[in-house]
């Protein structure tokens, strides 16, 4: 994907930091990380011929949908998004999305979902090569077997979003980004676990 102009806003989350990058037709890059230059420096290098600017009053409705998500306020990130994606990618990335609130989902069952029932390796890849993280909630697809499996931006920052979606008790937050210290409730979150996670429990898989 190509753009004249991309707009930035860092958002800073029990997570570490968040930036959200949009172009005037939707979210293209979301992704953490532990400093603010080094995600702009990101951000450039990987569209080195865009104009690319922070834009916080514009991108403040987005920003605040994500805010909202981490802070345990909201089941749904309905952002629109601009992203690149191969055919495959693009099946991956829907059946992602359409996995609920508080719930998980295998690579294979995935695989299985978009029609290709031996391609778990390569729904992983397109997990792995997702450019907008929680829009399109890779945290929710975990290895056959019970293990977490791997995050892009961390598998600790992985096994907190699954916690936090289930409504537990949670540890202090990763990487030292957090308001948190200790074990922290997140009554919010509990409520729209019970609303919307009616799945399996992914509390053994995300310890």
């Amino acid at each position: 994907m190509t753009a004249a102009a991309i707009g930035y806003s860092i958002l800073e989350s029990e997570l570490g930091h968040l930036l959200v990058a949009a172009t005037r037709r939707g979210v293209c890059r979301v992704r953490f990380g532990q400093g603010a230059a080094l995600l702009v420096a990101a951000l450039r290098d990987e569209f080195p011929f865009a104009e690319i600017h922070p834009e916080p009053a514009r991108l403040e409705p987005w920003v605040a949908a994500f805010r909202a998500y981490l802070e345990g306020r909201a089941a749904h990130l309905d952002v629109p998004l601009d992203v690149r994606a191969s055919q495959f990618q693009r099946r991956v990335w829907d059946a992602l999305q359409s996995i609920p609130y508080g719930c998980t989902r295998s690579y294979s069952e995935v695989a299985r979902q978009v029609g290709q029932p031996r391609a778990a390796r390569a729904v992983a890849k397109a997990c792995g090569a997702n450019p907008v993280a929680l829009a399109v909630p890779c945290h929710r697809v975990v290895a056959k077997g019970g293990d977490v499996g791997g995050y892009h931006w961390g598998v600790e920052r992985k096994r907190w979003l699954l916690r936090m979606e289930a409504g537990e008790v949670a540890v202090a937050p990763p990487h030292g980004g957090g308001r948190g210290r200790g074990r922290t409730t997140t009554p919010a979150s509990a409520s729209l676990a019970g609303q919307f996670g009616r799945c399996r429990s992914i509390s053994r898989m995300a310890r």
